[in-house]
């Protein structure tokens, strides 16, 4: 498997590189983040660990620039512990963090945890219609089940239904209207907060299991979407 480092931190990239050759992965290795995206960009890979702080591009933007093109795991390396940095790696697209020093054994464990769900879960996409699986966020229409960064948010019948309706339309703004005829295969009025009411515990339930509700997002006035 091929798995991409960069890490400005020269001794840091070369460690995690020796314990990555000894697990037989194949590794690229680069300390400038302009470099890497080059190698993103041609070479298919299986997985990336991105440090935070690098010059030019940071490892949050780096992220964000592999999330508009490519599903496969990423787990930042950071030497911060604030939990909002944390908030903003998983919201982004992150898959995992990891908080400088490290146990590089332990490194060894989460890629090798992320690799197995992103061969179970992401292979599953083309050929079953009812899975979503997107930035961290697994729905499975067959078994009714939510998986959110690897924790499961137990929705009812109503909330999942309108979480793979945006979804499934992920990029498009939903209006409350479209949203409620939808699932509730009735006439929409305007004066009717049913959807607001709904959208707010699938917040709360993200929120509490998770730490962040940011997946769904409000567009004032016209209605809600998943990025």
């Amino acid at each position: 498997m091929n798995i991409l480092i960069v890490d400005d931190e020269k001794e840091i990239a070369d460690l995690v590189e020796l314990y990555l050759l000894n697990e037989n992965y194949t590794v690229y290795k680069f300390y400038h983040p302009k470099q890497a995206w080059k190698c993103i960009q041609e070479v298919p890979l299986d997985l990336a660990i991105l440090d935070v702080m690098m010059p030019d591009i940071n490892g949050f933007e780096l992220c964000k620039m592999i999330r508009q093109e490519y599903s496969f795991p990423i787990i930042m390396l950071t030497a911060k512990v604030e939990d909002m940095d944390k908030i903003l790696g998983l919201t982004i697209g992150s898959d995992d963090y990891i908080t400088k020093p490290f146990n590089p054994l332990e490194m060894i464990a989460r890629v090798k945890a992320q690799l197995r769900r992103f061969t179970r879960y992401n292979q599953q996409i083309p050929t079953n219609k009812n899975i979503i699986d997107f930035s961290g966020l697994i729905i499975n229409r067959d078994t009714h089940t939510c998986i959110y960064h690897d924790k499961e948010i137990f929705l009812t019948p109503t909330e999942f239904s309108i979480l793979w309706i945006l979804c499934e339309n992920r990029g498009q703004v939903i209006s409350a209207e479209r949203l409620f005829e939808a699932v509730w295969k009735e006439k929409y009025f305007n004066s009717n907060n049913t959807v607001m009411v709904h959208i707010r515990h699938l917040r709360e339930k993200m929120q509490a299991v998770c730490g962040t509700s940011k997946l769904i997002q409000t567009v004032w006035g016209v209605g809600y979407k998943v990025e």
